[in-house]
């Protein structure tokens, strides 16, 4: 990821983990099976396949650390989300 980030300008953090882990799953087998000079040009478009679509930036994107139904080391969850968010920011 931080290799197709750089490479093609884009900004590592923006790229999607789980796309890079799919596209990394598809190229296997091709970057198995090839000559180094093809595998070199493979692991080109791999970058180029990973850098393509970065994720929206999504900023204040945090989860309160709360429980819901299940025992956890943290309290319940007794306001909306959108308030413990709220709170969660200015503290």
């Amino acid at each position: 990821m931080w290799s197709a980030g750089t490479t093609y300008n884009t900004p590592p953090n923006r790229l999607s983990l789980q796309g890079t882990r799919h596209h990394l799953i598809n190229f296997i087998p091709k970057l198995e099976a090839a000559s180094s000079q093809k595998r070199y040009q493979l692991y080109r478009t791999l970058l180029k396949v990973i850098a393509h679509k970065p994720v929206p930036n999504r900023p204040a994107r945090n989860e309160p650390r709360v429980r819901k139904r299940r025992p956890k080391a943290y309290p319940l969850r007794t306001k909306p989300r959108h308030e413990l968010r709220k709170q969660l920011q200015t503290a």
